[in-house]
């Protein structure tokens, strides 16, 4: 005669480990540690003040033409 199964306690660690090894994954897929995060970040802001360094200056906002100088007045002393 074969061994009784519990179903439930069978579609519970079916469940769990389809679940551990999703996981196990995502971890793959999506996972740093926090000192490789740390460093992109350090990295990134690096970059970004580099870049910052070597853009020209525009004048009051960005992409606006700068103002004409007013016209001097003849007639004025």
């Amino acid at each position: 005669m074969a061994d009784v199964v519990n179903l439930n306690r069978f579609r519970k660690r079916k469940r769990r480990e389809a679940a551990a090894a999703e996981a196990d994954r995502n971890r793959v897929i999506h996972g740093r540690t926090k000192a490789e995060k740390q460093k992109a970040r350090r990295e990134r802001e690096r970059d970004e003040q580099q870049l910052d360094g070597h853009r020209r200056e525009r004048p009051e906002g960005e992409g606006a033409e700068p103002e004409p100088e007013p016209k001097s007045d003849p007639e004025s002393p």
